[in-house]
């Protein structure tokens, strides 16, 4: 029910956990008021993080988690939503192919075929099967059709969303500086409490990549030792050799979305000539805020606005 234009106030809170509190802050405890979802997944902001996973609920959070692999059943605490939960990086990589791949679930190997000393393939991992791979349709020039056996585990709109998030994380956010591959790409960059941990796992539409920096028996990688200052560039250097020679492909938007410009302070439509527009691209049936709504407030996306209303019925498909 939220978008990347739901509005979440980014200033201190504390939640009442039973019988005790918590109160998450973010770093170098900054923060920004009022501001799109869209800005806290750009920024790392750990109140607004907190603050969705309350409001969606840790339940549906942790279902989500285990469905995109990242977890085994896990006790659903409020604080796994900035990460207190260990995971491992091949969970974490998987769990952004599917981001990657518009929503199918992925299952990570080591081995893609195995040949006999006749080089005869006796065991190949992907199990689709290529009808007419060999027949008059290949000869005709025609590409044979694979069929998909993935399970779909997310919608492939929610995961375009996702990804244009992320994109803003290299394009605006705490990789802006890290992360210059000359393509379209989308990240995120993540650190544990004291730098113990440094994270970085991102995609192009071609290939994702996660990159852990961290000691055997966890201590502190210093000042500095952020997912934004190591991680990320690993990410960029491997990322540049392993694509030099892949041509650049773009990340595609679902049929039936539409793009709006929206404030990011409000959520609500506005021109591309406001200096704090930003450009969100919405599920059919939702749209930009008619008002000012902060999911402390109503928690639920609206419905398309009656400004938003009125310009489709006027002729209006594409970009506001």
């Amino acid at each position: 029910g939220f978008s990347p234009a739901t509005v979440i106030r980014d200033e201190p809170v504390e939640f009442q956990l039973g019988s005790q509190s918590w109160s998450p802050k973010n770093d170098a405890n900054e923060y920004a008021g009022p501001v799109i979802l869209r800005f806290g997944i750009e920024r790392s902001r750990n109140v607004m993080a907190a603050k969705l996973a309350s409001a969606v609920g840790m339940d549906t959070v942790m279902e989500y988690a285990q469905r995109l692999g990242i977890y085994d059943q896990r006790n659903p605490v409020l604080s796994m939503s900035l990460g207190s939960a260990e995971t491992t990086l091949m969970r974490m990589v998987t769990a952004y192919s599917v981001f990657a791949n518009g929503g199918m679930q992925i299952t990570p190997s080591l081995i893609d075929r195995t040949q006999n000393r006749a080089g005869k393939t006796i065991f190949r991992q992907d199990q689709r099967e290529c009808i007419n791979c060999n027949g008059d349709a290949s000869r005709a020039g025609e590409e044979p059709q694979l069929k998909d056996t993935r399970l779909r585990v997310l919608d492939p709109m929610t995961t375009y969303q996702i990804t244009t998030m992320m994109q803003s994380v290299i394009e605006e956010g705490t990789a802006s500086k890290r992360i210059k591959l000359g393509r379209p790409v989308a990240g995120k960059t993540g650190t544990t409490n004291g730098n113990n941990d440094a994270w970085f796992v991102g995609f192009t539409p071609d290939l994702v990549t996660g990159v852990y920096i961290g000691f055997d028996a966890p201590r502190s990688l210093g000042k500095g030792g952020t997912g934004s200052a190591l991680a990320a560039p690993v990410f960029n250097e491997f990322m540049n050799a392993a694509l030099a020679h892949v041509a650049v492909s773009q990340f595609q938007m679902p049929q039936g979305m539409t793009e709006y410009h929206i404030g990011l302070h409000t959520g609500m439509l506005t021109s591309a000539d406001d200096p704090s527009s930003v450009i969100e691209a919405f599920k059919p049936g939702t749209g930009p805020s008619p008002a000012m709504v902060t999911i402390e407030d109503e928690g639920k996306q609206s419905e398309v606005s009656p400004t938003v209303k009125k310009a489709i019925e006027n002729g209006a498909t594409g970009l506001f």
